[in-house]
C-alpha cells in the first residue's frame, strides 16, 4: 500500500466500519431498552405489516370475548327467569289439579283461585321486568331482546362473518300471551291462563298449564342450544387469540438472548475498531520520519 499524505484509505475504511458497527450497536441496545425487535417501520418494513394486522386481529378477538360473555350472561338472565317460571307453572298446575276435583266447595275453589290468579300475575310480572344491564328487556315488550322476531345477533369474532343469532321469539311469545302482561302502573291484563273458580275450569287449566310449561321448556331449550353453542364458540377465540399473540409476538418482540449477543459483539467491534483507527491514523507520523530522513 502507497504512503500518502492526501488520503488515507485504510482510516476512511476503517470509520465506515465504525458507522456501521455504532448503527447495529444502537439498534441492539434500542431493542433491548423497548423490548421490541421492530420500532420503526425501517426495521422490517413486511413484518411491521404484518404484525400490525395480527394487533388488530388480536383486539377485535379480545373485544368479541367480552361481547361473548356479555351475551353469555343475558341469555342465562332470561333462563333464570324461566327457571322460576317453571316453578310457578307446577304450583299451578298443582292448584289445577286440586280444582279439577269434586271434592271441593265453593269457599275452597275461591282460595285456589286466590292464589293461582296471583302466581298468574306473578308470572307476568317476571316476563315484563325482567332486563339485563342498564333496563334492556328480554323477555316482554316492543323491544326487549327475546321476543323480537328475527331474534337477537351476538357479535361474537372478529370478523362482520362470526355473529351468533339467537331466535325464540316465538316460544317467547306464547309464553306472554299465556301469562298476559303488566303495565307500568302495575296493572295487570290477564292472559289465557283461566281460573279456578270451578271443577270444569280446574279441568281446562290443568290442558293450559301444560302447554304453558311446554312453551317456557322449548323456550329454555332454545337457550340452552344456544349458551352450549356460545361455550364453544368463547373457547374457539379464545384459542385463536392465543396463537394470534403469539404470533405477532414472534414478529414484534426482542429476543433477549440474541440481542444481549449482538450488543456485547457490536461493543468488542467499537473497542477494536477505534484502536485499529488510531492506528491507522498513525502512518502519517510514518511519512514524517521520511522526511526528516
Amino acid at each position: 500500500m502507497a504512503l500518502s499524505i492526501m488520503n488515507n484509505s485504510s482510516s476512511l475504511s476503517i470509520q465506515n466500519q465504525l458507522n456501521r458497527t455504532n448503527g447495529a450497536l444502537g439498534t441492539a441496545l434500542e431493542r433491548l431498552g423497548s423490548g421490541l425487535r421492530i420500532n420503526s417501520a425501517k426495521d422490517d418494513a413486511a413484518g411491521l405489516q404484518i404484525a400490525n394486522r395480527l394487533t388488530a386481529q388480536s383486539t377485535g378477538q379480545k373485544a368479541a370475548l367480552y361481547n361473548s360473555n356479555n351475551a353469555m350472561t343475558m341469555m342465562q338472565t332470561a333462563d333464570s327467569a324461566f327457571d322460576e317460571m317453571t316453578n310457578i307453572a307446577d304450583r299451578m298446575k298443582e292448584l289445577a289439579t286440586q280444582a279439577a276435583n269434586g271434592t271441593n266447595s265453593g269457599d275452597e275453589f275461591t282460595a285456589m283461585d286466590s292464589e293461582y290468579q296471583a302466581l298468574a300475575e306473578e308470572m307476568a310480572s317476571i316476563m315484563s321486568n325482567t332486563s339485563f344491564g342498564a333496563g334492556t328487556k328480554l323477555l316482554a315488550g316492543t323491544d326487549s331482546k327475546f321476543s323480537t322476531a328475527d331474534g337477537v345477533d351476538f357479535q361474537v369474532g372478529s370478523s362482520t362473518a362470526e355473529t351468533l343469532n339467537v331466535d325464540v321469539s316465538t316460544q317467547v311469545g306464547a309464553v306472554n300471551t299465556a301469562v298476559g302482561s303488566v303495565a307500568a302502573d302495575g296493572t295487570y291484563t290477564a292472559g289465557t291462563l283461566g281460573n279456578l273458580s270451578s271443577q270444569a275450569n280446574g279441568s281446562t287449566a290443568i290442558d293450559t298449564i301444560d302447554t304453558l310449561i311446554n312453551n317456557i321448556g322449548s323456550a329454555r331449550s332454545a337457550l340452552g342450544a344456544s349458551m352450549n353453542r356460545l361455550d364453544h364458540t368463547i373457547n374457539n377465540v379464545t384459542n385463536m387469540k392465543e396463537a394470534t399473540d403469539s404470533a405477532a409476538s414472534n414478529l414484534l418482540d426482542a429476543d433477549y438472548a440474541v440481542e444481549t449477543s449482538n450488543m456485547s459483539k457490536q461493543q468488542l467491534l467499537m473497542n477494536s475498531g477505534v484502536s485499529v483507527l488510531s492506528v491507522s491514523n498513525s502512518t502519517n507520523q510514518m511519512i514524517a520520519s521520511l522526511l526528516r530522513g
